[in-house]
């Protein structure tokens, strides 16, 4: 699975900066505020974390390899 640049730096921006920070944000507003299901909801941000990461990781891999072997094949 190779994802094209731009589905690429969405995920890995959703991923990095995204996800990571609205867990954040719910996590400490629900101490403060008492909003429901605090940790269930920051655990279920951090395996989508997980997840998409591997995802993207695996995508970075798989594109690497692609862009090896065309060098290869020039050269």
């Amino acid at each position: 699975m190779i994802l094209n640049n731009k589905v690429y730096d969405i995920l890995k921006w959703f991923t990095l900066i995204a996800l990571p920070a609205f867990g954040t944000l719910y996590f400490a507003l629900s101490g403060i505020w008492g909003l429901p299901y605090g940790e269930q909801i920051t655990a279920t941000i951090i395996a989508s974390i997980t997840f998409l990461g591997s995802l993207l990781g695996l995508s970075t891999l798989q594109y690497n390899k692609r862009m090896t072997a065309e060098d290869e094949n020039i050269g």
